[in-house]
């Protein structure tokens, strides 16, 4: 098959586009051919730079979210078949020692992080973790929703304890994670803020349904949030971005007893954190990348069922998966970026 392969860490040029055997699904696998696998900033470019929190066994091959169709079966499997549209999911279950013990979820690894990934015409993984798309989806927007909705979910609903007339702020409410929350937010009854930081990203994500929209790069972000909430503030924030230039204006937007909730920090991490603030309002940073038990197949469900709109800047070849990283790094689009096998 062909496959994007990294042989060493570096910038896009070490995702070499080669041949490389087709790999054989165990008695529990299942066999994918890959329609779709977007490019995502943390858990590819980051871990191609080696900079991730863990480093893949080179060679390696990126990918944790693709979709595709299956292609064959492990003589064990029952619950699934050939032919089956499905999405794979991130976290595969091992006993490796070196696997990451997530509570509620078990040890496990990381498709396309210490597992190889969807970066290729085929990959294999347990059945457990094929799960069906529903008929509604096209697998481009299957893997945006694989990737970022079940996490939204959590965010919105389990971390904030969202309902009908709550405030919401989702910072880079353009992205897959940031528009993904903005739309449960509002199937929640949330009144909804999307700040981004370019006019055309603010009208996306109000092109998504929310309410209002900020741009944080040219308005000051907490006087704006401070005016359209007459003065009550968010009840939660979700801020996946990390910027230092940005932090204070998200934290500032924050109403007496509210959340912030982050799974992402792209502009690097760290930031100041006005400690007066966060104690004489009583207010709470969560780190919440995860998804409830069964959030991936709700997840599904809820975008086959609600007109979930998934942002798609641009659909490349895989072979063109240096150019998507680029593009990636570059962050001038508006959504993601897919490789799809099938157009080479």
């Amino acid at each position: 098959m062909k496959a994007v392969m990294m042989h060493e860490f570096g910038g896009p040029e070490v995702l070499n586009y080669q041949d490389v055997e087709t790999p054989e699904p165990g008695p529990d696998d299942v066999l994918v051919k890959v329609h779709a696998v977007s490019v995502n900033r943390t858990l590819d470019l980051v871990v191609r730079e080696n900079k991730y929190a863990r480093t893949p066994v080179l060679p390696h091959i990126l990918g944790v979210d693709p979709s595709g169709v299956i292609e064959a079966v492990g003589s064990n499997v029952t619950d699934r078949k050939v032919g089956e549209r499905v999405y794979c999911s991130l976290f595969v279950k091992s006993d490796d020692p070196d696997a990451m013990n997530l509570p509620g979820v078990g040890a496990v690894m990381f498709l396309g992080v210490n597992v190889w990934g969807g970066y290729a015409e085929y990959v294999k993984v347990p059945a457990e973790n094929a799960q069906p798309i529903p008929d509604s989806l096209d697998f481009y927007d299957a893997t945006v929703v694989g990737r970022h909705l079940a996490t939204a979910i959590n965010q919105i609903e389990g971390v904030g304890q969202v309902s009908e007339g709550d405030w919401v702020l989702v910072m880079g409410a353009s992205g897959g994670l940031g528009s993904a929350a903005v739309q449960v937010a509002k199937l929640n009854g949330a009144n909804v803020i999307g700040a981004a930081g370019a006019d055309a990203r603010v009208q996306a994500a109000i092109d998504c349904g929310a309410d209002h929209g900020v741009n944080y790069r040219t308005q000051d972000l907490a006087e704006e949030v401070a005016r359209i909430t007459g003065g009550q503030g968010a009840k939660l924030v979700c801020e996946n971005i990390g910027d230092p230039d940005l932090f204070p204006g998200a934290f500032n937007s924050l109403g007496r007893g509210g959340k912030m909730v982050t799974a992402g920090a792209h502009a690097g991490g760290h930031v100041e954190l006005d400690l007066w603030k966060l104690y004489l309002f009583q207010l709470q940073i969560i780190g919440e990348p995860r998804e409830q038990p069964g959030g991936l197949a709700r997840a599904l469900k809820m975008a086959g069922e609600h007109d979930i709109k998934c942002l798609i800047d641009q659909v490349l070849p895989l072979s063109a998966a240096q150019e998507g990283h680029r593009i990636a790094g570059a962050r001038g689009g508006t959504g993601k970026v897919i490789l799809d096998p099938t157009l080479d």
